[in-house]
């Protein structure tokens, strides 16, 4: 089972993109963030002639994730647990049955600059929900995943200049922190599971030729249960999609699951 994640940004700007990206790459369920669209804007019919299942978590301009699945979507939920009053569309789950059941948790983790703030603030307490809600799947034992945009660059080798990070919220030591607090439930990080060499990254600025100049940041990432982890069998970022016509400032990154 072939599993993406892809920041988009902006679904209406980036179709015909990602409609290229999903033929060429065949992904049996793709991840999407920031698709910036409500959920009765978002085009589900293109994604449904290719045969995916659409479900979606939309807000009107900003934020929205979404699920393509070319099989059944079950038990679909949307919203990270913890705060009933946290109206930002930033995360959806749902089972996806193939030979092995496995519950996919898709997510944009907020960016929480300037810090400090209360953008920062909601980031790091963003982050503490999403490690109860980690620790309330790793006690089912179910395989399970968190996969997309987590505005986290977990290590000095994921950043060109790890120094021009040091005070953002995406590289921030509470942020690290609060990401090493996840990770140390037991989760596996499946990129660096499979690739421990510098100079892998999933973001370029679109200001001051960063892509040209290959000054990236890896910030999108997939965190493995256990019983997940135990499935992988291959973690690869499609670095090449950036340098295509009206890119994301993102590529995608995948993994593949034993069948």
């Amino acid at each position: 089972m072939k599993i993406a994640s892809f920041n988009i940004n902006g679904i209406k700007a980036r179709l015909p993109a990602l409609m290229d990206w999903l033929d060429e790459a065949q992904p049996d369920v793709a991840i999407l963030q920031e698709i910036k669209s409500i959920d009765e804007n978002f085009p589900k019919e293109a994604f449904e002639d290719k045969g995916y299942n659409v479900e979606t978590h939309g807000q009107k301009s900003f934020n929205g994730v979404a699920l393509l699945s070319k099989l059944p979507l079950e038990d679909v939920t949307r919203g990270l647990p913890g705060d009933d009053d946290d109206e930002q569309a930033r995360y959806i789950e749902a089972t996806v049955v193939g030979d092995h059941a496995v519950r996919i948790c898709g997510l944009y983790l907020p960016n929480g600059n300037p810090v400090p703030g209360p953008k920062y603030d909601y980031k790091l307490a963003w982050m503490d929900r999403l490690r109860a809600r980690a620790e309330e799947l790793l006690a089912d034992e179910m395989p399970f995943l968190m996969a997309g945009d987590y505005n986290i660059i977990p290590q000095p080798e994921d950043a060109v200049r790890p120094d021009a990070w040091i005070d953002d919220a995406l590289f921030r030591p509470e942020s690290r922190e609060a990401w090493r607090k996840i990770t140390n439930l037991g989760m596996t990080e499946a990129f660096r599971a499979r690739n421990q060499a510098p100079e892998h990254y999933t973001f370029w600025d679109f200001q001051r030729g960063a892509w040209q100049r290959n000054d990236g940041i890896r910030i999108d990432h997939f965190l493995l249960s256990p019983e997940c982890a135990d499935l992988l069998t291959d973690c690869q970022i499609d670095k090449d999609v950036r340098g295509r016509e009206k890119p994301s400032d993102h590529v995608p990154i995948w993994i593949e699951l034993a069948a």
